[in-house]
């Protein structure tokens, strides 16, 4: 559909701008909304369907000193692009660049299906992030243009409940695809899904631009955000191979907090500022962007570090650790629709935030019990319950900032908050995989002790474990007992086999402990992002897209 003019014939006459729905039918705003659902689930698999599949990939293409940047680039491009496309849509319209990103992300998955060597699906998978970033913020964003803030609990539960599908899923999809057809086939699932969106959304969705917004775009405040996010998260990522004292780790984090100071200063000047640093200013946005951001560190910690357990634990598959955390999705997609359905009804949002943080903080602080011996009935009672509480976080915040901010900044906002969530993962997983490591080299020798193990092959262990080692100590765990022997001399087997049980006992023991330590730092984040949505104003849900009060808002029951 092309861009309708608007109209100007007062207030009282609703306008394309003023309602970017007007004249669709419920079916044509169905029909969207599948869509752009089909679109963020696409976006959102991509991001955890890969890593399933690397070794495969690397086994096949080689160079393996290149392995972590086929995740780097993806998250680079992905996250950097985010807060670009949110403001671009909210000047140029959603339509042409929701079209763009779907397209970019198309042909980076066809590009990357074809790859002949690692470097090619490096740039492939950066092509595909440069897309990708386009499909979160704005498949929210288009929510916000359909549908009004009183409206929206209905349909937003669905986006929330797909957001967490995507990282249960994904590596349950990544290791069937890639052990019963091919690793190719990771990247080509994504062309007639992607192609479907794609057709839907150019023959219904309307293109509304922004009357009167200036177009000088804020170029030199973009590099010095691509500048500053990049070495954050270059830094982020090469903290899983070297210490925080290095450049590589500390010196680019060092760098990248300077370029933050700098990049608020040149927004703060800027004419049209990619982040509106005046939106900090709304008490009822800031507290969602900050809760936001804390409760990645609990929600990321638990959707990657709960299959590690599963797989060196239990010695599930990669695909089976995946159906043994459908608890956690269980309860996130029940909560996060439900949530929805209940600020529709009732226009209540804030009871239901504080709620689904408070049970979130329960549930993690209940897997902070987590041991080598805990069942697996009780341990999917926990997920269930984190995920419960997870829900609402994912679904609720993004009705709240669009409802606070006006709507003629509806993209940038809906920007922001997908930015700071995956940022928050990032630091979170960056911090939490670090108290990991220490935790687990600390309890490894202990641990081994009070299993039986003799104290001439416990000194043995702990010293692979030093150094940098804990990771790949870890690896041979996941193998059992014919790894552990594989590291021992032939002649001394004998002697070592016997204690084989115990050693895995004490190893899977660090293990759980090593996990449980990232949970009770979940905790306190957790909590930290309760005292912050507590300050949050409640703001009465809007009835149409005008400010609050121009054309009514939804009746709310008194405060408490």
């Amino acid at each position: 559909m092309d861009s309708i003019p608007v109209e100007a014939d007062g207030p009282a006459v609703p306008t394309l701008q003023d309602d970017p729905a007007l004249g669709l039918s419920h079916r044509a705003k169905m029909e969207i909304l599948g869509a752009v659902m089909l679109g963020l689930l696409l976006g959102a698999l991509d991001q955890t369907v890969v890593s399933v599949a690397l070794p495969t990939i690397v086994t096949q293409l080689g160079g393996q000193e290149l392995l972590t940047w086929t995740i780097t680039i993806y998250l680079l491009t992905s996250t950097i692009t985010v807060p670009f496309y949110g403001k671009l849509s909210d000047l140029f319209g959603r339509r042409p660049l929701l079209m763009i990103g779907i397209v970019l992300f198309l042909i980076g998955s066809a590009l990357s299906g074809l790859s002949q060597n690692m470097t090619q699906l490096i740039i492939f998978r950066g092509i595909q992030g440069l897309g990708a970033g386009a499909l979160f913020p704005i498949s929210l964003a288009v929510i916000g243009d359909l549908f009004t803030p009183a409206e929206r609990g209905k349909y937003q539960g669905f986006f929330g409940a797909v957001f967490g599908l995507s990282s249960i899923v994904g590596p349950l999809l990544g290791g069937f695809l890639t052990e019963r057809v091919s690793w190719h086939w990771i990247f080509y699932i994504n062309l007639p899904l992607g192609l479907i969106a794609l057709a839907v959304i150019w023959r219904l969705l309307p293109t509304v631009k922004r009357v009167g917004a200036s177009h000088n775009l804020d170029y030199l405040g973009a590099a010095v955000f691509t500048v500053a996010v990049g070495s954050l998260l270059v830094g982020l990522t090469n903290k899983q191979t070297q210490d925080w004292g290095t450049f590589e780790v500390g010196g680019l984090i060092a760098i990248s907090a300077v370029l933050a100071l700098v990049f608020i200063f040149v927004e703060s000047r800027a004419k049209e500022p990619i982040v509106p640093l005046g939106l900090w200013r709304n008490r009822t946005y800031a507290a969602s962007i900050t809760s936001t951001f804390l409760i990645s560190f609990g929600f990321f910690g638990a959707a990657i570090f709960l299959p590690q357990w599963f797989q060196f634990v239990q010695g599930a598959t990669p695909t089976n650790s995946g159906l043994y955390s459908l608890a956690l999705l269980a309860g996130l997609i029940i909560s996060s629709i439900g949530s929805g359905q209940i600020v529709a009804r009732t226009g209540r949002y804030k009871p239901v935030i504080l709620g689904g943080i408070a049970i979130m903080a329960v549930g993690l602080f209940l897997m902070t019990n987590l041991r080598a011996d805990t069942s697996l009935p009780v341990l999917w009672v926990w997920m269930f319950i984190t995920g419960f509480g997870i829900g609402p976080t994912l679904s609720v915040f993004t009705i709240v900032v669009q409802n606070a901010v006006p709507f003629r900044q509806l993209g940038v906002a809906t920007s922001n908050l997908t930015f700071f969530r995956q940022i928050g993962g990032s630091i979170g997983l960056a911090l939490l995989g670090t108290v990991f490591g220490n935790r687990f080299t600390e309890e490894l020798a202990p641990q081994m002790v009070n299993a039986g193990v003799p104290q001439q092959l416990v000194s043995q262990f702990a010293s692979r474990a030093g150094g940098g080692g804990a990771s790949k100590l870890i690896e041979v765990g996941k193998d059992q007992s014919a790894s552990l022997l594989a590291g021992i001399p032939e002649q001394f087997r004998p002697l070592v086999e016997p204690f084989v049980p115990k050693i895995l006992n004490g190893l899977h023991q660090a293990m759980s402990l090593s996990i449980a330590s990232i949970f009770q730092i979940g905790v306190v984040t957790t909590v930290a992002a309760l005292a912050v949505a507590f300050v949050m104003r409640e703001i009465p849900l809007r009835t149409s897209h005008a400010p609050a009060g121009e054309r009514g808002a939804m009746p709310m029951p008194m405060a408490e």
